[in-house]
């Protein structure tokens, strides 16, 4: 029986990749609980200290949720607003503590899209597309994609792609600052495997509590976020000692140094 999700672990780095490129990776009702219980077991795992999600195939990334799926059973469009992480693919990345870079290998389309949005940080092979086409098919969204994307990239912008359902191309993509980089497609697991190590270099706990951060003062105000920003730095930095500063100021100039050089 196929693996609906392969995952390969090295050097701190798991590779998740969803694997039903013959259905264009989408997203059944097996594929997401296999996610869920991925997820779980990478954050629990202390040998992993960063994970790239990619989709098998050069064709997509993943369609979203299995269409004929939703159109055979009864009570399958409840995945659409599915809250438990383990219908929930959003909310199965989002759980994981580590940092999680989306390798966007082909199309992320509608619940595909909400997918690459839970990822920290988006890398995109030329071959990658977005598209939400929710309005087309009729369904609202309901994994956060209403509210993330125009947060993202601006609300005439996200107002654009969800009224039309027009597909975005990697280029602008990355010029209205969905993605992060974009690259040829056999270089795109190479350098999200460079990104994500040096991810994998910072202290796990800090890193964990850092992501936490970020994305709680996210989904807050600007002032709120203030908050909860002074509140856990004067917490965090008062236990912090001057010679651990010194130690980590010197470790920091020396690898600027290096990458000054072209490392």
């Amino acid at each position: 029986m196929t693996q609906l999700i392969l995952t390969e672990i090295a050097d701190g780095i798991a590779t998740v990749t969803l694997n039903r490129p013959e259905a264009m990776n989408a997203l059944s009702k097996a594929l997401r609980h296999r996610l869920y219980e991925v997820m779980k077991e990478l954050d629990a795992d202390d040998a992993v200290r960063a994970v790239i999600l990619t989709g098998a195939g050069t064709r997509a990334f993943t369609a979203g949720l299995d269409l004929k799926e939703l159109g055979s059973q009864e009570g399958a469009l409840g995945a659409a607003n599915a809250e438990g992480a383990d219908e929930n693919p959003v909310k199965a990345i989002e759980q994981c503590r580590k940092p999680v870079i989306g390798a966007i290998n082909g199309v992320a389309i509608t619940g595909g899209f909400e997918v690459a949005l839970a990822c920290d940080v988006l890398v995109a092979s030329t071959n990658a597309r977005f598209a939400d086409t929710h309005a087309r098919v009729g369904i609202v969204p309901g994994w956060g994609l209403s509210q993330k994307l125009s947060r993202m990239i601006g609300i005439s912008r996200a107002k654009e792609l969800s009224f039309t359902g027009n597909f975005l191309d990697a280029e602008t993509a990355e010029r209205w600052g969905l993605v992060n980089r974009v690259v040829a497609p056999e270089e795109l697991l190479p350098e999200a495997r460079r990104l994500a190590a040096d991810m994998a270099s910072v202290d796990p706990a800090f890193l964990a509590t850092y992501k936490a951060l970020i994305d709680e003062g996210y989904a807050a105000s600007f002032g709120e976020g203030l908050v909860i920003e002074h509140a856990r730095s004067s917490a965090a930095n008062s236990a912090v000692s001057p010679e651990e500063v010194e130690a980590r100021r010197a470790a920091v100039q020396a690898r600027g140094r290096t990458q000054g050089a072209g490392g």
